[in-house]
């Protein structure tokens, strides 16, 4: 993801791909654009080399890390963990590793937290989920009270606030009421976590088999 206050999005190195390609010079092109001569060649060679995958950000993770800690000295890092919940700060001493390397390793593996680990077995705690989008879809309804335009008597008091739902209901008669309660009818996806909601005037059964066919579809 670019940053937020990169000159160039896929986008722009489009169109800067495109501006060279019809013959128009680099340089002056970068200089349209914001941006420098290296910046403009750079897009441009990546694109005649990759074509349009080669405008897209690429991860900063190096290619190789040669001094990163060995796999067997991760594993005695997590066993202290897991069998004796012991920090960063008493397993570094004990295997000669810095605190702070400690703790990178306990976050690569999830066990940075102890509340994730199991306390009587050191596992980490998997949340429960199905296999697969669509096995099992949670179903919820939340019951929440209108707020007058203006705001409501928990807010204004209840002379201003009486005087604001007044207001509100003359300006609405035909349309939906604003007085009384909505319902916020969600479906979240067990494996995904993926949410549809909509705010409904109420809970009755047609109500929500309308809801969850919307849903599902």
């Amino acid at each position: 993801m670019s940053h937020r206050n990169a000159r160039l999005t896929v986008h722009g190195r489009r169109i800067l791909v495109e501006r060279v390609l019809a013959g128009r010079p680099v340089a002056h092109v970068a200089a349209e654009m914001g941006i420098s001569r290296p910046t403009a060649h750079k897009w441009v060679r990546r694109w005649r080399t990759e074509g349009e995958a080669g405008l897209h950000d690429r991860s900063s993770r190096p290619g190789t890390t040669p001094h990163r800690t060995s796999p067997g000295l991760e594993a005695q890092v997590c066993r202290l963990r897991a069998d004796h919940k012991l920090g960063p700060a008493r397993i570094g001493p004990i295997l000669g590793l810095p605190a702070s390397t400690v703790h990178r390793i306990l976050t690569r593996h999830g066990l940075n937290r102890l509340a994730w680990l199991d306390r009587p077995t050191g596992s980490v705690i998997r949340r429960y989920e199905r296999a697969r989008p669509g096995e099992l879809v949670h179903l919820d309804i939340k019951k929440l009270g209108n707020i007058p335009d203006g705001g409501g008597w928990r807010i204004v008091g209840r002379t201003a606030g009486d005087r604001n739902r007044q207001a509100t209901t003359t300006l609405r008669k035909s349309s939906t009421p604003v007085i009384g309660y909505s319902y916020i009818h969600s479906a979240v996806d067990d494996h995904s976590r993926l949410a549809y909601s909509e705010v409904l005037t109420d809970e009755r059964k047609e109500t929500a088999a309308g809801f969850w066919t919307r849903a599902h579809a």
